[in-house]
């Protein structure tokens, strides 16, 4: 008898391949259980550069106000590979004449183990915040990182696998909707759906955000891997689970509401930008994206390496990540909900620090510097589309036949729309809130008025502060510390 993990083996039984089995380590995973990590597997988990995962967290600076929080892009990774590798068994068992062979399982399920690879920093605020304002002229991704890190993992460990699968693990990162010469396009949508965006990316980082950060998830992944089946080279879903995935695209726009895009989270990631460009010229952080022999030493650990240097360059960097630990963070102004008929403020930024700059009081002393503003669309995750419109389903009296469901077959109660842009103010300097607040509402009406002046005759949409985030006009610094105090 041979025990390897959690399993009992006899190795008299003609079926047993020895070499797998030893070659086979298994890991518990809070979310899925035990997991599998076959040979091919623990050739890439086993190296530096996957290794670096578990010093990137998931949910960035999300866990400064979600205790939780804590789990890492490593745990991740080693989920979606696992639902990777399910969903691909699962249709070659249900669906024989699909032909998927043991390429097609191996290449997949490697793409989901190493699609995030190419994180830096806090995961998605150095690729979508720190990258932009570094190194402005360059184009870069994540998954641009991905690709750089997979090649770099290889060579430097010598990983036998072929350049065809190379390339095929690379298109199935990035995901596809243009066809690819031989082969099953199908597989393109199980780790990075571009079609529509249901993955097993997805289905793993919603469940183990809501698991880890507390918050109660409805939809169940596990029913949709169950009732998928290819019909023409597209992966489609029992009519039955129309609702589930709609609860699944819902159950995401929370996450970016309540968590991922929370005011103070967001203040303490805009320090953490700063607190990194300040440090750039001297750490060479921004480098590093083209350099794989630099990056797989790049990690939140970064935050460590400028507090325990000396350098007198670092030193306003050093007392910004002294005040994240302090809870003396940025505070957040003011928050404005665009009607989808003003979104192109969003685009255009006409709402900037300057102009709100422009729009002080004669007393009022605030600069430029001291205010910052943020725009961010939350939605379903298709922009203004309902990513449910973009999914096919079958019925069990015609396995074989795909057809749309529209909204109004799943629930009368579906969002009229699914996509929200949102103009976000905070300040560096938090005595300056009242101010700044003040300046801003004043454009605001200014753009308001210009709305209206330019439809005549009309009444076009404006945008509407939030009584809620109406500051006192005599709060001072002080007078809010008491008020917490007491409050507690």
């Amino acid at each position: 008898m041979l025990r390897r993990g959690f399993t009992e083996i006899d190795t008299s039984s003609a079926i047993v391949d020895i070499s797998d089995v030893i070659d086979t380590k298994y890991v518990n995973d809070p979310i899925h259980g035990y997991i599998k990590l076959n040979k091919h597997m623990l050739e890439f988990i086993d190296t530096r550069q996957f290794q670096r995962l578990r010093n990137l967290k998931q949910i960035g600076s999300g866990y400064h106000v979600f205790p939780g929080g804590s789990h890492n892009r490593f745990e991740h990774c080693i989920g979606t590979s696992f639902l990777a590798n399910e969903v691909v068994q699962g249709l070659s068992l249900r669906q024989p004449e699909l032909a998927i062979d043991e390429r097609d399982i191996r290449c997949v399920t490697l793409a989901g183990l190493c699609h995030d690879l190419g994180h830096g920093p806090y995961s998605h605020m150095f690729d979508n915040e720190f990258i932009p304002r570094a190194r402005p002229g360059i184009e870069w991704s994540h998954e641009m990182g991905s690709e750089m890190m997979l090649d770099y993992a290889i060579d430097e460990n010598n990983i036998d696998i072929e350049d065809d699968d190379v390339k095929f693990i690379k298109r199935l990162i990035q995901g596809t909707n243009i066809p690819v010469c031989d082969e099953k396009m199908f597989l393109f949508d199980i780790v990075a759906n571009k079609r529509n965006g249901v993955d097993v990316d997805k289905f793993d980082y919603i469940q183990r955000d809501c698991y880890n950060v507390g918050v109660k998830s409805s939809y169940d992944f596990s029913r949709l891997m169950l009732n998928s089946r290819i019909i023409d080279n597209e992966v489609c879903y029992d009519h039955k689970e129309a609702y589930n995935l709609t609860e699944m695209f819902h159950t995401r726009y929370s996450l970016h509401k309540r968590v991922y895009r929370h005011r103070a989270a967001k203040a303490i990631e805009l320090m953490m930008v700063d607190a990194m460009l300040i440090a750039d010229p001297v750490l060479q952080i921004s480098q590093a994206v083209t350099d794989p022999s630099q990056y797989q030493h790049l990690t939140d650990d970064v935050v460590r390496d400028i507090e325990r240097s000396k350098d007198p360059e670092l030193e306003a960097a050093r007392a910004l990540i002294k005040r994240i630990h302090k809870r003396d963070i940025y505070k957040f102004v003011d928050e404005f909900i665009l009607p989808h008929e003003l979104a192109s403020i969003a685009n255009n930024h006409v709402i900037n620090e300057a102009e709100i700059v422009g729009h002080r009081s004669t007393n009022d002393d605030f600069v430029e510097r001291d205010v910052l503003v943020e725009f961010c669309c939350v939605h379903y995750g298709m922009h203004k589309d309902n990513p449910v419109d973009h999914i096919n389903f079958y019925s069990k009296h015609s396995v074989d036949e795909k057809f749309p469901i529209a909204s109004e077959f799943i629930s009368l109660c579906v969002p009229q729309k699914y996509e929200e842009c949102i103009v976000r103010i905070f300040t560096r300097t938090a005595s300056k809130r009242g101010q700044i607040q003040r300046a801003a509402r004043k454009l605001i009406e200014k753009l308001n008025s210009n709305n209206v002046a330019c439809s005549p005759g009309s009444s076009p949409p404006g945008i509407t502060p939030n009584r809620g985030f109406t500051l006192p006009e005599d709060m001072s610094l002080e007078i809010a510390k008491r008020r917490r105090l007491e409050f507690r």
